[in-house]
């Protein structure tokens, strides 16, 4: 069977990035432990503080890390697509997230218990060292988005967020609306329609019922901070493009 190629047991495609980098003996223990699963928008992989029981590898749509404080504000700290994997902090020992992953683009891929991960591991190095590396790769990326957010504007924290997302999910037209755009970039809905409204007027992107279509990419990366190519080059350097 050819990378490209592979399925689970029970015939599902597999298009994440991580599953299809591993060499076809590391693949071939691991290929039982795949349950395929429907990830529906909202779908919360994982609480704060609750014990871990999967490692989630999508294969489409988009899950989003965040952080809630106890006033109920949220923030976006990270993104998770067919490039990587959810529960990272599981594959150094640590059993409990100190953030929320939830469903914020709906798609599907697959979970494994970590007791089954663990044992596979044992005998699949190169799955063992690319996890590890996305793991220190996702920490990149928290510190970087913390930057961006407290010292960009609202403009390039939108560009580069569409940006992320949609390298994550391969398709220019996002299912989302400006209070989940100010809820995942840490402000109000009014802060975030006046940048959507500029990137508008710049014929950038367009809405069409109820989701926001990029129109021009260029353009977008030209409003975009330096803190996008930051990010994406962290993916870059451990092959997960």
């Amino acid at each position: 069977m050819q990378p490209n190629e592979r399925t689970t047991t029970a015939g599902n495609r597999v298009d994440n990035k991580i599953l299809l980098s591993i060499p076809d003996k590391e693949y071939a223990l691991l290929r039982p432990h795949l349950e395929f699963l429907t990830m529906p928008h909202h779908l919360c992989l994982y609480e704060p503080g609750q014990p871990l029981e999967f490692l989630h590898f999508p294969n489409t749509g988009m899950v989003s890390l965040v952080i809630a404080t106890e006033d109920g504000k949220t923030v976006e700290v990270g993104e998770v697509g067919k490039e990587g994997f959810a529960g990272t902090q599981a594959t150094v020992g640590v059993n409990k997230n100190q953030v929320r992953e939830i469903v914020q683009i709906a798609g599907d891929g697959f979970r494994v218990r970590i007791g089954a991960l663990k044992s596979v591991l044992q005998s699949s190095p190169e799955l063992q060292l690319i996890l590890a590396r996305y793991e220190v790769v996702q920490r990149m990326q928290f510190a970087q988005t913390a930057a961006c957010n407290r010292l960009h504007n609202i403009e390039q924290r939108l560009a580069r967020w569409l940006l992320i997302t949609q390298d994550r999910v391969d398709s220019a037209t996002l299912a989302i609306t400006h209070d989940f755009l100010a809820t995942m970039l840490g402000t109000d809905r009014p802060t975030v329609s006046l940048a959507a409204g500029i990137l508008l007027k710049k014929q950038i992107i367009a809405y069409t019922r109820g989701a926001l279509k990029i129109l021009s990419r260029t353009k977008l990366e030209e409003c975009a901070c330096e803190c996008y190519e930051v990010i994406r080059q962290y993916n870059h350097e451990i092959g997960l493009k």
